[in-house]
């Protein structure tokens, strides 16, 4: 999510074009629904291009909205210019449905790094919703040196 160009209040459609300049982000369709106060809600439609040999949904693609949905949120309370350091990811049940959600949320933030908690849910047509995986990440502000 490094934008140095966005504008110093941050809010859901700030969140949106900096999605929006992320050329696989539009590759896959990735919406963002929520952001602020150190949350972040991602989406993106499942289809048959995203699943692997089995039918599932990739863990690349569980990963990748994991890592972006923990950026955002981190980005809500850190500022725009901001990236991963590391995150890790739990699948915990095979991914099928209709829409895939990361819910991420700063589980603890200070001036410079932001320690970040993420769901991946994927909902049915019915609206059922099932957790396949949950990540955690640390984010750091891009001013920060080692």
């Amino acid at each position: 999510m490094t934008a140095p160009s966005l504008p110093a209040e941050l809010d859901l459609d700030t969140a949106r074009q900096a999605l929006a300049a992320q050329p696989f982000s539009r590759l896959l369709g990735t919406r963002i629904s929520a952001f602020g106060d150190g949350e972040a809600v991602l989406e993106l439609d499942i289809r048959e291009e995203l699943h692997q040999q089995n039918g599932f949904v990739h863990g690349g693609v569980l990963s990748y909205a994991a890592d972006n949905a923990i950026t955002f949120a981190a980005g809500s309370a850190l500022g725009p210019a901001v990236l991963t350091s590391g995150f890790s990811i739990q699948y915990v049940r095979p991914a099928l449905g209709h829409t895939l959600r990361a819910t991420a949320q700063v589980v603890h933030s200070g001036r410079r790094q932001a320690v970040v908690r993420c769901d991946l849910l994927t909902l049915a047509e019915d609206g059922k919703e099932t957790l396949c995986a949950v990540a955690q990440g640390t984010v750091l502000s891009a001013g920060t040196s080692s």
